[in-house]
């Protein structure tokens, strides 16, 4: 999956040393629930479990051939989000020098278009931290909207006492 700017594709090995750059930021993964990283061999050892399966991909910046970021969808998110029976979760996560870029709307986009021309799924639901709403804008500039839900997942990290903004897609084709 690819524009003119990104590339979607599988995570490699030889990311390892990318993910690590950007997934150790202290900026970054707190945003989205998870502990920065603190070694190369912890970032490979995400690519090779967490990232690892059919609907989790690289975001890589074309221009340089870098992974920048992360997105996917899937039941495996242990968030404790309000699912419906068979509605996967989705999240994205981009590097801190590529934030306020357009590149999250744009991966999201392209994710969605992948899952409306190869899947039958209905509906996705994601959420983000209130405490950091350009994560919500990305999914309402795709068509997700807020279902006036709030929820705490103590079980992300830093999760506790920080309400997460529950938003849906109703998938249409």
């Amino acid at each position: 999956m690819e524009t003119n700017r990104i590339l979607l594709r599988p995570w490699r090995d030889d990311d390892a040393e990318s993910l690590f750059q950007y997934a150790s930021d202290p900026d970054v993964g707190p945003r989205a629930g998870w502990q920065p990283h603190k070694s190369v061999e912890e970032s490979l050892e995400i690519i090779r479990t967490v990232f690892h399966n059919d609907t989790n991909w690289a975001i890589e910046l074309k221009a340089t051939g870098e992974a920048i970021g992360a997105i996917g969808y899937g039941p495996s998110c242990d968030c404790k989000l309000p699912a419906r029976e068979n509605e996967p979760i989705c999240g994205y996560w981009i590097a801190k020098p590529y934030w306020n870029q357009g590149i999250c709307t744009e991966a999201l986009r392209l994710m969605l278009d992948h899952i409306r021309q190869t899947t039958a799924i209905l509906s996705l639901i994601s959420g983000h931290f209130i405490d950091n709403p350009a994560s919500g804008r990305v999914m309402e500039k795709c068509g997700f909207v807020p279902t006036g839900e709030t929820c705490i997942d103590e079980s992300q990290y830093q999760g506790a006492n920080r309400p997460i903004r529950v938003l849906r897609l109703e998938i249409s084709r």
